[in-house]
């Protein structure tokens, strides 16, 4: 079954209730559930929801990929799909997809998101899809596998870097907390 809109609410509402100062950044997002947008839909241009992964090791260091499309170096995670059941089993399913690792070797840290990200993601008339708002749902896992097999059609490469290197500071600031 899809993920569902009160799904999202639920978690929104919950990671709001921890992070009330973040409301104003957010508020596409909640006008978009208040319009009844269908969030789990990629064809949903005003914008849409994705979720990631923050896979953290037992020395503190975190997992990133290269992504093959937009050769930066980003953290793993995706589009939701049909068989996800809640935005943490898809940033979970995104992970082994991406590098390979069994769900069966991560432990998630909480059921709430560390991080909500809003950012733009230009067009992109290849796929036919118009710029558009990602609301990128990140949550921390824990394991002490390494990679198995990347995803070849989406990621060339992996390594594991200290938590200090995440560019967003404020997600950088919340892993560190919540790795000490």
């Amino acid at each position: 079954m899809p993920i569902t809109a009160a799904h999202i609410k639920a978690t929104l509402d919950g990671y709001l209730a921890t992070h009330p100062a973040e409301k104003p950044l957010l508020a596409a997002l909640a006008e978009l559930l208040d319009a009844e947008a269908d969030l789990s839909s990629r064809k949903e241009f005003r914008g849409h929801v994705t979720a990631g992964a923050i896979l953290a090791d037992p020395d503190g260091r975190i997992l990133h990929i290269r992504h093959l499309a937009l050769q930066r170096w980003l953290l793993p995670g995706g589009h939701l799909e049909t068989e996800d059941e809640s935005l943490l089993a898809a940033a979970q399913r995104e992970l082994t997809e991406e590098t390979g690792i069994p769900t069966a070797v991560v432990t998630p840290a909480g059921h709430l998101p560390i991080h909500i990200d809003a950012h733009p993601i230009p067009a992109n008339p290849a796929k036919d899809e118009a710029e558009h708002q990602h609301f990128d749902f990140r949550f921390l896992f824990r394991t002490s596998a390494d990679v198995v097999e990347l995803q070849a059609e989406e990621v060339t490469a992996a390594a594991w870097r200290d938590a200090d290197t995440i560019a967003d500071e404020v997600l950088r600031d919340r892993v560190l907390h919540a790795l000490r």
